[in-house]
């Protein structure tokens, strides 16, 4: 286990102005408000962050804002299809100060179990930063199997593993793989994340904690410390929340809810494209009626 595998790493949306630019005064404002509520860290440009829209410089340029303004340690997305890219993009997070890497696995050029492996192992080895895997098939396309995942683990510059499918069997099969070296498991939804650490994961990188950090994070730690009372009621409240934001894409609905409560803007970019007025509805019902930091 270590301080970029353990505990809640939100993944930090990117504010956009009405002009389509990075907003970043609400960018560091986010950042303050998500520390101050009691995350471990953050994680910038993963797919809530709207990683697929940014520029490649604007990619570059919102990372190292993140490293510059959080005093917690920085997850930073540097997937791509390309494998020369993601080096790049790791090696530049990397020089800037951020603590570890998420990448997603390779996707368009449909890559078997073993091409997966190379990607993934030619990336580890190329760069000085620890790597996390990110397991979203919803996104992806496809499913990184435990078999390709229990292979990765062995290699010392990858450190564990933010399984989105949502298949709490998965999450059992990797953790109980995966004991016996130094490799942990994270949950990538809010409303896993309970029966998740009681499993043996080691933490969350959940849409939620973007809104309600301060739960997110008292759930977590009830979890961990097995306050089964704690965990139970704020894992509720939790999961009617993550229900309403999965009315669309997170990026989008994340982004409603934040300009709702008056964090930062909702503006999104092509192709995502703002909530209809039924579905803002939904979110901000949602929202109110949980409460928030």
């Amino acid at each position: 286990m270590t301080e970029v595998t353990e505990g809640v790493f939100p993944p930090i949306v990117t504010p956009f102005d009405d002009d389509g630019e990075v907003d970043y005064e609400s960018f560091a404002d986010n950042i303050e408000r998500l520390e101050r509520n009691g995350v471990s860290g953050i994680t910038p440009c993963g797919s809530t962050g709207e990683r697929s829209t940014l520029r490649p410089q604007e990619h570059r340029d919102v990372i190292e804002f993140a490293v510059e303004e959080a005093s917690t340690p920085v997850i930073a997305g540097t997937g791509s299809p390309s494998t020369w890219e993601v080096i790049e993009l790791t090696s530049h997070a990397a020089e800037v100060g951020a603590d570890a890497a998420l990448v997603h696995a390779p996707y368009y050029s449909a890559p078997s179990d073993d091409d997966i492996v190379r990607h993934y192992e030619e990336v580890a080895d190329a760069v000085d930063i620890p790597i996390v895997l990110y397991n979203f098939p919803a996104a992806i396309g496809f499913n990184t199997e435990p078999d390709v995942v229990v292979e990765l683990a062995d290699h010392p510059n990858i450190v564990g593993i933010k399984d989105s499918l949502g298949d709490l069997r998965q999450i059992h099969e990797l953790i109980r793989r995966t004991r016996d070296v130094d490799f942990d498991v994270l949950s990538g939804w809010d409303s896993l994340a309970w029966p998740a650490i009681n499993a043996g994961a080691t933490g969350l990188i959940g849409i939620c904690g973007n809104l309600v950090p301060g739960a997110v994070a008292d759930l977590v730690a009830a979890a961990t410390a097995g306050d089964r009372e704690t965990a139970a009621t704020v894992h509720d409240e939790i999961l009617a929340l993550e229900d309403a934001l999965l009315v669309k894409n997170p990026q989008i609905t994340v982004k409603a809810a934040l300009e709702h409560l008056g964090h930062a803007p909702a503006n999104v970019r092509a192709p995502q494209y703002p909530l209809d007025d039924e579905q803002t509805e939904q979110v901000v019902a949602a929202v109110e009626a949980f409460g928030y930091e």
